[in-house]
């Protein structure tokens, strides 16, 4: 439940007792901070202009602008890591603003693993070039050939005589580039890097412990009001009548605001919406209904399909297994899940004078602009979008509907807006990945030689030809009467394809035509699933062979990058080489196993092994995961203290996926409202996590947020095989689901 705004704040609270407190800050000072919303000018936003990410000022100082955010993830400090190295300033000259619409280029959205690989690799060449125009500019300044000149900490010097140098701010002098971004411009070798590749502390850190850093939630404005939305519980319900009477005697309710079915009430204070949207009396329709939770997977097997293609096709797979003397089959499945962000989503808009500003976290800004302008009506050339760092987005949650609700009241009454939603709207109506079905066979050879593989992935229809912004199913654009889609989804066929060498593969994708909720990309949105099919069916196929788990997916690879993180895991693992369970399995009330898996990230960039151990009550059925090792292979390492937190929180937000979350619902509405509906992993039992990092100097820079977590939920299935015998092939593994398959291995 949300205080009042003039209930002790945590700041003032930690102040108050700071004679206990080792770190001390002024309140005073961070509450200034949350109240200027000072806005900087707009600026060139063209993506293939170099001013458009780099302006250099007198001091030496940089600024760097990019369309990308840091989700919490750490990228503020590897992008400044990448600039400063091109540009060859020193670290702690770079400044970084990152995804404001009106200073930003637009790079797309931050998500799909490619904040480095692709923003970047185009913030480095934007670099790249201005770095160039510099010692050209230099070159003609000291009258000495541009290849007899090097730069160091923003410097450039003569090689032959280093007393004769000019600065940066000596060439710039204060003004633009007024470049192109050169395509081609030459790259500074991996050998001469100096802050790229090694662990620069991030710069967001401090004022998070200090706690004066500015989250969305912290933001404040002169003459702010506060809202809350009101929606139907029941899916598809909408508005019959509203009495606002009781409402109108709230203490600080400023009024009403509605549009078709988007409702809410306005406040002076946070507390008096919360109050006010409570007292409100609505009457609503008959909502659209849900599907039998109990039988989703099947549903799921016969909803419509909008289309079907084969992903994968190697040699006759049909074929081989029909003339296969054995044959394996296997079905598996992952259950609805959401984001389930700590803090609930918020936003902060302000409409004067034609012109909409929306402080918001959403990952996607510049699309947001577009969206924004669907559901308000400004000109998405009048909509400008700050970010500012929420409380945790991997893939697109409830930020963005928080962000619409605030601007369509800014618009509707001219004042600025902010929007909290509560906890229930965060872990109920935020979007929700799509249920995952997956049908898979084998075929082994009479020799024992496995030469066939087919699997069937049934999943949600990507709706969003090109990630047209304009397709995101927003709640608001919903009950203003804009339909959208349900889905925002897309590619979700990645990792489907079969990661190994075999002769004979089938893979299919059948899209389902319409999920039942609203989707959304939730963290390695696809290839969690499928992979999880994938390499839990290897290890089947591996028990059938009666090899050793690891031996026998080293003998279905042929590149070597695949080959060295599987030895890595295996080596930081301490893994011994058996065929069979392990010698703990049925021992004693707790049992104890290992699980293996591998991944190639899309089959196309970041490599990753993973290996589990687990502790299985056999009597309860709860899984304990003490430890996991993992071997990453993402080229380029840019910070390695940073891809080592990526890889550990990959593993521990994925060990909670894979145990315990799952959305639940009845036939008209989600029930998973708050933490004891939908239980996320707590610090007791958060595994130990060992990392075996492989670093390529020269090597494209890939990807680390979503590689590792696409390895675990299998690792962790193979591992309860080990310990038990019994296989787990549904997502999440609860106590009750290993009971039952521990009961299922005892009778057969």
């Amino acid at each position: 439940m949300n205080a009042p705004d003039n209930f002790l704040s945590r700041r003032k609270l930690l102040q108050a007792g700071a004679a206990a407190l080792v770190v001390g800050f002024s309140a005073d000072a961070t509450l200034a901070k949350t109240a200027a919303p000072l806005l900087s000018p707009a600026k060139s936003v063209a993506k293939d202009v170099v001013d458009s990410f780099l302006v250099m000022h007198a001091d030496g100082k940089v600024t760097v602008y990019v369309g990308k955010v840091d989700l919490g993830t750490g990228t503020k400090t590897a992008l400044a890591q990448i600039a400063a190295e091109e540009l060859d300033v020193p670290f702690n000259s770079i400044t970084m603003v990152m995804g404001d619409t009106a200073t930003t280029p637009d790079q797309w959205l931050t998500g799909a693993n490619i904040t480095i690989a692709q923003g970047g690799g185009e913030l480095r060449r934007a670099c790249a070039t201005a770095r160039a125009a510099l010692v050209a500019r230099a070159a003609q300044r000291l009258g000495v050939p541009a290849a007899d000149l090097a730069v160091s900490g923003g410097v450039v010097r003569v090689k032959a005589d280093p007393s004769k140098s000019v600065s940066y701010s000596q060439l710039m002098q204060g003004g633009a580039f007024d470049l192109k971004v050169d395509p081609k411009a030459a790259l500074k070798p991996a050998a001469e890097y100096k802050v790229v590749g090694t662990s620069v502390p991030r710069v967001d850190i401090p004022e998070k412990v200090s706690g004066e850093f500015i989250y969305a939630h912290d933001f404040r404005m002169p003459g702010m009001l506060h809202a809350r939305v009101v929606r139907s519980d029941d899916l598809g319900a909408t508005i019959v009548s509203v009495d606002d009477s009781a409402a109108r005697k709230v203490s600080g309710f400023v009024r009403t605001v509605r549009k078709d079915n988007f409702l809410a009430v306005v406040s002076r204070t946070e507390w008096g919406a919360v109050k006010a949207a409570r007292a409100l009396k609505v009457q609503w329709s008959k909502g659209t209904g849900l599907p039998d939770q109990a039988s989703v997977f099947d549903y799921w097997r016969k909803q419509p399909i909008a289309k079907e293609e084969s992903t994968q096709k190697v040699g006759d797979a049909p074929a081989a297994i029909a003339a296969a003397p054995r044959k394996i089959k296997a079905s598996y499945e992952f259950a609805v899940q959401t984001h389930a962000s700590l803090g609930p989503s918020c936003s902060v808009a302000d409409y004067q004078g034609g012109k909409l500003v929306v402080w918001s976290a959403s990952q996607a800004t510049h699309s947001m602009q577009t969206e924004l302008a669907g559901v308000t009506g400004v000109k998405a050339e009048d909509i400008r979008v700050v970010y500012l760092d929420g409380s945790g987005c991997y893939g697109r949650n409830g930020h963005e509907d928080a962000s619409a609700d605030a601007a369509l009241i800014s618009v509707m009454i001219g004042k600025p807006v902010r929007v909290q939603w509560m906890r229930a709207d965060e872990t109920a109506r935020a979007p929700k990945s799509p249920p995952r079905a997956i049908d898979m066979e084998a075929g082994f050879d009479a020799n024992g030689k496995l030469v066939a593989w087919s699997a069937d992935f049934h999943i949600a229809l990507n709706h969003i030809a090109a990630f047209k912004p304009l397709d995101f199913p927003l709640l608001a654009a919903t009950d203003i009467g804009q339909p959208k889609p349900g889905n925002w989804v897309g590619f979700l066929f990645q990792n489907s394809a079969a990661p190994y060498q075999l002769p004979n593969i089938r893979v299919n994708t059948r899209h389902v035509a319409q999920a039942f909720f609203r989707s959304a990309h939730l963290r390695s949105p696809g290839r969690i699933e499928n992979s999880f099919a994938n390499e839990s069916f290897m290890d089947e196929l591996a028990a059938e062979a009666k090899v050793d788990p690891a031996e026998f997916r080293l003998q279905h690879m042929s590149d070597p990058r695949a080959v060295a993180v599987m030895r890595g895991a295996m080596k930081l693992a301490n893994w011994q080489s058996r065929a069979g369970l392990s010698p703990d399995a049925g021992k004693g009330t707790v049992s104890k196993g290992r699980g293996i898996s591998y991944v190639r990230y899309n089959n196309a960039t970041t490599y990753v092994a993973a290996i589990a151990e687990v502790e299985v009550n056999r009597q309860t059925g709860k899984v304990l995961v003490t430890r996991v090792c993992v071997s990453h292979d993402c080229g380029q390492i840019v910070n390695p203290d940073g891809l080592a937190n990526q890889i550990e929180g990959g593993v521990i937000q994925t060990v909670s996926r894979t145990l315990m979350e799952e959305v639940n619902w009845d036939r008209n509405k989600v029930t998973s409202v708050d933490w004891v509906s939908y239980p996320i992993l707590r610090f007791p039992d958060a595994p130990k996590v060992e990392v075996d990092m492989i670093n390529r100097p020269g090597e494209v820079a890939w990807g680390a947020g979503e590689p590792t977590p696409t390895a675990i939920p299998a690792a962790i299935a193979n591992a309860i095989y080990d310990a038990t015998g019994a296989r787990l092939r549904s997502i999440p593994i609860t106590p009750e689901k290993v009971k039952a398959a521990i009961a299922t291995v005892r009778t057969a």
